[in-house]
């Protein structure tokens, strides 16, 4: 027997679980549901500039006229510094501080507004080697449920950090109506976003969630993203080039709108044109992933 008939004779005599149990998934608790907002949840490569992208299009939506809230799902708690001009304490910083007893909390301590109302939380993470990033995206939505900050919002972005390689990271999509995929015109930020559709189509087997489209970031072309769109059925939402103004953005502490560089106007409409589209609302494009030897056999070898 080869060893890949001894792996699926294993697989096969385990018992199928539902999304949750055991340490599969981290399953969340319905009446954590958010209702009401239309919700996001943005992913992509490490570095790719998911953060960058989230809060420009967090601005991007307020300046329809949206109230907006970024949630940030990085323990390094810097999704909303472009917004606020700042890294601000975390939902797991100020839990710690009360002993982790939510009820002495107050919404000015983990809700913070930034740049144009939009309203800002990190939500942080555990300590590395302890905890698991799903049940700090479940305790941060529960606060905001217990607090009513979610009742009058019209948008949520979820910030998620690095590629989806476990239920932790994705839980955010437990959540979302799209899931959103940033990646460059290169082999590696598509190599992840590949990982990704396969979790949101996961994801989708149990929950609303479905594939928005990949925002494509920092590239000047994308010939690359469209032979993957053209092999799997995604789509390309929107394309930002790599335009040395937007990486100075995060030195100067500013969103992109806040800025009068002039090449800077066409990608401030873009993000409005993206913001509008999303708001409307895009089908699921139902993209299906790549073996990983196809990946390499499709963009690899040039």
């Amino acid at each position: 027997m080869t060893a890949v008939h001894r792996i699926e004779t294993i697989r096969g005599a385990l018992p199928r679980r539902p999304d949750g149990e055991g340490s599969v998934q981290v399953k969340m608790d319905p009446a954590l549901r958010i209702e009401g907002a239309k919700v996001f949840a943005v992913y992509g490569k490490g570095g790719i500039g998911k953060s960058t992208t989230s809060s420009n299009l967090s601005v991007a939506f307020s300046k329809l006229g949206k109230r907006v809230l970024q949630i940030g799902c990085d323990p390094k708690h810097d999704s909303t510094f472009t917004l606020t001009k700042r890294l601000i304490p975390t939902v797991i910083d100020v839990l710690e501080s009360v002993n982790f007893h939510a009820e002495e909390l107050r919404p000015e301590d983990f809700v913070f507004e930034g740049y144009n109302g939009v309203l800002c939380v990190e939500a942080g993470g555990p300590p590395a080697g302890t905890g698991c990033g799903g049940y700090v995206v479940g305790q941060t939505v529960k606060l905001l449920k217990e607090h009513h900050l979610l009742e009058e919002t019209d948008v949520v972005i979820f910030d998620v950090l690095g590629d989806v390689v476990c239920g932790g990271f994705a839980a955010p999509l437990q959540h979302a109506e799209r899931g959103l995929i940033v990646a460059a015109n290169d082999f590696d930020s598509i190599f992840a976003m590949n990982r990704i559709v396969q979790a949101i189509t996961a994801k989708a087997r149990n929950y609303d969630v479905r594939i928005g489209g990949v925002i494509v970031n920092r590239s000047a072309g994308t010939d690359q993203v469209d032979r993957f769109n053209a092999a799997t059925g995604m789509r390309t939402l929107a394309h930002f080039p790599d335009l040395d103004a937007i990486r100075r953005s995060r030195l100067r502490k500013a969103t992109l709108f806040e800025m009068d560089a002039p090449e800077l106007k066409p990608v401030q409409q873009e993000y409005l044109r993206l913001a509008e589209m999303l708001w409307n609302g895009v089908e699921d494009c139902q993209a299906q992933h790549l073996r990983d030897r196809d990946i390499f056999d499709l963009l690899g070898f040039d």
